[in-house]
C-alpha cells in the first residue's frame, strides 16, 4: 500500500514519523512489494508474496481544529506521556495534524427505530456473485495459508473466507479515513446518545493502541486509513485486535494487515480461537431448528452470546433441530427476523457465538456462514 504523502513541514514530518521515545533510529521502511511470481512456481518459496495494493484515497477533507486546545486532549496526551513515554513535543505535533470528521460522527449515531430488521434483506448484500467470486479467486489465491491456518489453528477456512469476504469484499474495500482522524473525534467528540460516556472511553482506549501500535511497528500513525470507526485492513481489526490477536503469519517479522493477505489470514483464525472457536467441533457451527406454538422458548433468546442450553433444556422448551446434533454440545437460540414474513431460527454452537465475538450480530455471523460455505461450492469443479 503506497502511503499518502503529508503536506506538512518536514521537522513535522520527522516527529510523527518519530515521535515515540526510545523508537530505533534504525527502523526500516516498509519494503516494497515483491513481483508477482507464476502460481506453479509459488509452491517453491518458503514465503508467500504479497500482492501489491493501491492505496484507497481519503474520500473526506475533515475540518482543522485545533484539537491540541481541548483540555481533554490535552489530558490523554498528558497520559500518553506519563504512562507510556512519548514525547511531549512530537506528540503535540501530531495531534496538531489530526482533522476533525463529522461524516464519522453522523455514521455512528443510531439508526431510527421502527425499521423491522430483516435477514433474507441484509443476507442478500453479502452472499452474491461479485463476493462469491472474488472469494473464490482469494480462496485459490492464498490455498496454502488457509490450509496452514485451518491446520494450526483449527478454524476450517471457510470461516475466515467468509470473514473477510464479508468485512472487505477481500481487499477491495478497507476504509477511506485516516485512524487518527475518526478516532480522534470519537473519542472527544462523540454525539449525543445514551451510552455516550461508554463509546467516547472505547474509542479513547483504541486512540491509545493506534500510537501504540504505530510506535510498535514503527510507521507513521497519520498512514494508517481504515472505517469510519477506526478498523484497519482486510479483516477491520480494532487498534486493541491489532495488538492483541494479530499475527505475523507470513514469517516477515511485521504485522500487515493491510498489504499481507497471509498476516490477514492467521490473525481472522488467532481471533477466533481466542474467544471461544474449538477445533473439536466439527460440523456446523448453526443448526437449522423449529419452534413450538407455546412460546416457551422466548426466554432463551436473547441469553448472551453464547451456548449455554442443553438439547434436552431446548427440547423441554419446545426447540427440535431439523438434523441430528452431535452429543453433549450446548447450544444458543438464535433469532434470524425476515420482517413482515417468518422469523428463522437456528441453534447456533461454540463457534457460531466466537464468530459474533467478531461483530455482535446474529446476522453478520450467519452471512459470514453462508458466504464461507457459498465461496466453497462455488470453488468445486
Amino acid at each position: 500500500m503506497t502511503l499518502p504523502q503529508l503536506r506538512t513541514p518536514l521537522k513535522i514530518i520527522a516527529l510523527a514519523l518519530a515521535f515515540a521515545l526510545g523508537a530505533t533510529s534504525g527502523a526500516q521502511a516498509a519494503p516494497a512489494p515483491k513481483k508477482k511470481i507464476h502460481k506453479k512456481a509459488a509452491v517453491r518459496h518458503a514465503k508467500p508474496v504479497k500482492p501489491k495494493r493501491i492505496a484507497p484515497k481519503i474520500d473526506y477533507t475533515g475540518e482543522h481544529v485545533n484539537f491540541g486546545e481541548w483540555r481533554a486532549v490535552n489530558d490523554f496526551a498528558d497520559e500518553m506521556v506519563s504512562k507510556h513515554g512519548f514525547e511531549r513535543e512530537a506528540l503535540h505535533a501530531l495531534i496538531s495534524q489530526v482533522h476533525f470528521v463529522d461524516s464519522a460522527v453522523q455514521l455512528v449515531k443510531p439508526a431510527p427505530p421502527g425499521k423491522p430488521k430483516n435477514w433474507q434483506a441484509y443476507s442478500q448484500l453479502f452472499i452474491e456473485p461479485v463476493r462469491i467470486n472474488a472469494g473464490v479467486s482469494f480462496w485459490n489465491d492464498n490455498e496454502q495459508a488457509l490450509a496452514r491456518a485451518e491446520q494450526q489453528y483449527g478454524v476450517p477456512a471457510e470461516i475466515i473466507v467468509g470473514i473477510i469476504g464479508v468485512e472487505t469484499v477481500y481487499g477491495r474495500n478497507t476504509g477511506r479515513f485516516r485512524v487518527m482522524d475518526t478516532l480522534t473525534t470519537l473519542a472527544f467528540a462523540y454525539p449525543e446518545t445514551p451510552n455516550r460516556a461508554a463509546r467516547m472511553a472505547f474509542f479513547r482506549s483504541e486512540l491509545e493502541n493506534t500510537l501504540l501500535f504505530a510506535r510498535q511497528q514503527a510507521i507513521d500513525p497519520l498512514s494508517l486509513l481504515g472505517s469510519y470507526a477506526g478498523a484497519v485492513g482486510l479483516p477491520q481489526f480494532m487498534p486493541g485486535s491489532i495488538l492483541a490477536y494479530a499475527v505475523d503469519f507470513d514469517g516477515d517479522g511485521m504485522i500487515d494487515l493491510r498489504n499481507s493477505t497471509v498476516d490477514a489470514i492467521g490473525s481472522v483464525a488467532n481471533f477466533l480461537v481466542q474467544h471461544g472457536w474449538k477445533r473439536d467441533q466439527g460440523g456446523p457451527a448453526a443448526y437449522a431448528a423449529e419452534v413450538s406454538p407455546s412460546l416457551a422458548w422466548q426466554s432463551y433468546i436473547g441469553q448472551g452470546l453464547a451456548a449455554t442450553f442443553t438439547q434436552e433444556e431446548l427440547l423441554a422448551a419446545g426447540v427440535v433441530s431439523r438434523e441430528p446434533l452431535p452429543a453433549g454440545m450446548r447450544f444458543g437460540l438464535v433469532d434470524l427476523q425476515n420482517g413482515a414474513e417468518a422469523t428463522e431460527y437456528w441453534l447456533g454452537t461454540d463457534n457460531f457465538f466466537a464468530i459474533t465475538k467478531y461483530n455482535r450480530s446474529f446476522f453478520y455471523a450467519m452471512s459470514v456462514i453462508e458466504l464461507g460455505r457459498a465461496v466453497r461450492l462455488g470453488r468445486q469443479p
